[in-house]
């Protein structure tokens, strides 16, 4: 018979930004909480966040370990592991992890965020979050007024992307890689705003040093870059969910799968919430930890309304 950890109010999967805000609010609304935490942060590889208000510059798992000394004062637990799966009804979910425990909940917030899957050219995922980037509000003052080129596996993405660089630097080169030639009034455009065009596949990336120095082609030519953009495609952490739903379903964007949810997180199955990258996959730390205390707050409503109903029943019982 497997070990269980006991039964809380919420089991949130997902101990990132999201998970944590939202832990912080529900210990702090007296609810009983676990965190699992996959250990596997989407920005792990960038050394600082950035446009977080008063953690400017801090990096992610220093954010992080704050985060968990403040649920833990607040008597949630934050444990490391898998999820593995989930199965129940609202009220009642059964939470199975890797190490063969399991826990019970009345309610469910995923917030396990996505994986972001690069294109493969070699040498570009050791330089993930570092030179190799993808969101300029994160990235773009670090590599402002520098060789910055666009590397595209969409073209209508790559072109947003080209358009967003140029305003951190007037030296942005777009590779069209193995997307298509965008359209004339596209590529004028780009001339317009100075972003030359080249048309051959990048092979590799170069490295100097410690630091990214450019792109080779499959022509051979070697083009000099200080750093390099690209969207990734990204997939929902959500397999564990498989037996109770809800499912990812394609992002509007084309780029990858997420969760489907409401404003304040709510999805299709009763008694489960989504919120941080999982079902925005555009949200910064700041937005993210936002949506995870949201979240908290449309659980802690409906488990009060729950109680209440209860509490009445109780009541009338017993007259």
């Amino acid at each position: 018979m497997a070990k269980t950890r006991g039964r809380y109010d919420v089991v949130i999967v997902g101990g990132g930004g999201t998970g944590l805000s939202a832990a912080l609010m529900l210990g702090r609304a007296r609810r009983s909480v676990l965190v699992v935490d996959g250990g596997q942060p989407r920005n792990a590889p960038a050394g600082h966040l950035h446009a977080f208000l008063s953690r400017d510059g801090m990096p992610p798992g220093e954010l992080l370990e704050i985060g968990r000394r403040e649920v833990a004062g607040y008597g949630g637990e934050v444990v490391a592991g898998q999820v593995e799966s989930v199965t129940g009804t609202s009220g009642d979910f059964t939470v199975e992890l890797g190490d063969g425990t399991t826990a019970h909940a009345r309610r469910l917030l995923v917030a396990s965020g996505l994986v972001d899957e690069l294109p493969p050219v070699r040498g570009l995922a050791a330089r993930w979050g570092r030179d190799v980037l993808h969101c300029p509000y994160c990235h773009g003052w670090e590599v402002r007024d520098q060789a910055i080129g666009v590397l595209a596996t969409d073209t209508p993405m790559a072109l947003h992307q080209a358009e967003l660089f140029r305003q951190w630097s007037a030296d942005v080169t777009l590779l069209l890689h193995t997307a298509p030639k965008p359209a004339d009034a596209a590529l004028e455009r780009l001339t317009a705003l100075g972003i030359p065009v080249v048309p051959d596949e990048v092979t590799s990336v170069t490295v100097t040093g410690d630091r990214l120095s450019g792109v080779r082609l499959a022509s051979g030519m070697a083009i000099p870059l200080d750093a390099l953009t690209v969207a990734p495609r990204f997939t929902a952490r959500a397999d564990f969910l498989a037996p109770l739903g809800p499912a990812p379903v394609p992002h509007p964007t084309g780029m990858g799968t997420y969760l489907a949810a409401g404003a304040d997180g709510r999805t299709e199955v009763p008694g489960v919430w989504a919120a941080g990258n999982i079902t925005n996959p555009s949200a910064q730390v700041l937005a993210s930890a936002a949506a995870g205390a949201t979240a908290a707050g449309a659980i802690n409503a409906d488990l009060i309304t729950e109680d209440a109903e209860h509490a009445l029943k109780e009541w009338r019982n017993a007259l």
